[in-house]
């Protein structure tokens, strides 16, 4: 991959929740990237009221990075599993590791309403693959199944926050399983890592839409966050031995890279 690596994730392009109307509105965020890992969660593959919509965007973003000369790695989320390859990225000879996040958690999305009702099926796909607990191709592989299994019937089309509040909260055992997921996600991330990427001091997730930096188990997570209201998002630049993250801001309908929180030398 060509350096500078750049990192985005959950850009669910062609949900009414995205706040990416157009792809025009990222080339900020390409321009200067030598590859772009989108991390996930890049369009609604698996939703078929909005997948039209979203072919035509994921189209339209993949003819602006060549436009721009940028090599672009899509790899596979919950709502998009049928990218080909590994589903995870390494960088600095292991020491980073980028994956969407669905795998980091034994139920994918725990919060789903379809998680509650279908966990003798997750049991048995977890019984399909028993090989899943120690090598991670098997577990990303089995993360694009529960992915599948996990498929809604309808996703709600509201765009506004009372909408989408109402969905989270309903039933309210959802709402607290969303925020028990908030609080844990940086230690499982860790935890996972330490199975999976034993040489990893750095995981960069998306997935659980609630972005920040943590120090977990002695490892450095990321979570990139969502273009989708009302979550914020970041970016992350891997570049000569440098790793920098920083926020994701948006002005006049674009979406540019803002301030840097924090650097990390590998050397």
């Amino acid at each position: 991959m060509r350096e500078p690596v750049r990192i985005l994730s959950d850009l669910h392009l062609g949900h009414p929740a995205s706040r990416i109307g157009d792809v025009e509105s990222l080339r900020p965020l390409l321009e200067g990237a030598g590859t772009v890992v989108f991390n996930g969660d890049t369009w609604q593959e698996l939703a078929t009221g909005f997948r039209d919509k979203a072919e035509v965007l994921l189209e339209g973003l993949k003819a602006l990075g060549a436009e721009l000369g940028v090599e672009m790695v899509f790899l596979s989320g919950n709502h998009d599993p049928g990218w080909p390859g590994r589903g995870w990225v390494e960088l600095a000879e292991g020491r980073v590791v980028v994956t969407h996040g669905d795998a980091v958690m034994w139920g994918g999305s725990p919060w789903s309403r379809e998680a509650f009702e279908r966990m003798e099926k997750m049991q048995a796909l977890w019984a399909e693959h028993r090989e899943a607990e120690t090598d991670a191709g098997e577990r990303l592989q089995l993360a694009r199944r529960m992915a599948i299994l996990l498929k809604p019937p309808a996703i709600p089309k509201g765009r506004s926050l009372f909408r989408r509040a109402m969905d989270a909260v309903n039933p309210p055992k959802r709402a607290l399983e969303i925020l028990r997921v908030w609080a844990c996600q940086a230690d499982e991330s860790a935890l996972f890592a330490a199975r999976y990427f034993p040489k990893a001091e750095i995981v960069v997730i998306g997935h659980f839409h609630h972005h920040g930096i943590w120090e977990k188990r002695g490892r450095r997570v990321i979570n990139t966050g969502a273009f989708v209201n009302p979550h914020g998002s970041r970016w992350v630049d891997w570049q000569d031995g440098w790793l920098r993250c920083g926020r994701v801001a948006e002005r006049d309908g674009r979406f540019e890279m803002a301030s840097v929180d924090e650097v990390w030398r590998l050397t």
